[in-house]
């Protein structure tokens, strides 16, 4: 079975950095794509970030992200830099394989002003 769990939010003033985890365990699933993705209190959920296993990358929110991935940990990473209050949201991850793909919980990232 696999499971995904997102790590690293917690509560930042602006101006702030975080660095989010989130990890794939079970079976033999290997990350060959992933995005991440925010959803602050009633707005729809946005993405904010992809890459896949040539490291290709796509940011849809521009300028303080980046995404990274780590095969030897099953592990995607999204860094958060100058925090500003409105990244105030819940992250979380969507991982595919080949055949399947998987979505986490998430984590709370809270900014304060």
């Amino acid at each position: 079975q696999v499971q995904v769990v997102e790590s690293g939010g917690g509560l930042v003033q602006a101006g702030g950095s975080l660095k989010l985890s989130c990890v794939v365990s079970g079976s033999a699933f290997k990350i060959n794509s992933a995005d991440w993705y925010r959803q602050a209190p009633g707005t729809q959920r946005q993405l904010v970030a992809s890459i896949d296993s040539g490291r290709f990358r796509n940011y849809i929110v521009k300028g303080r992200f980046t995404i990274s991935l780590d095969d030897a940990r099953n592990t995607v990473y999204l860094q958060i830099d100058n925090l500003r209050p409105e990244d105030t949201a819940v992250y979380s991850c969507s991982v595919r394989s080949t055949s399947a793909a998987y979505w986490g919980p998430g984590t709370q990232v809270t900014v304060s002003s």
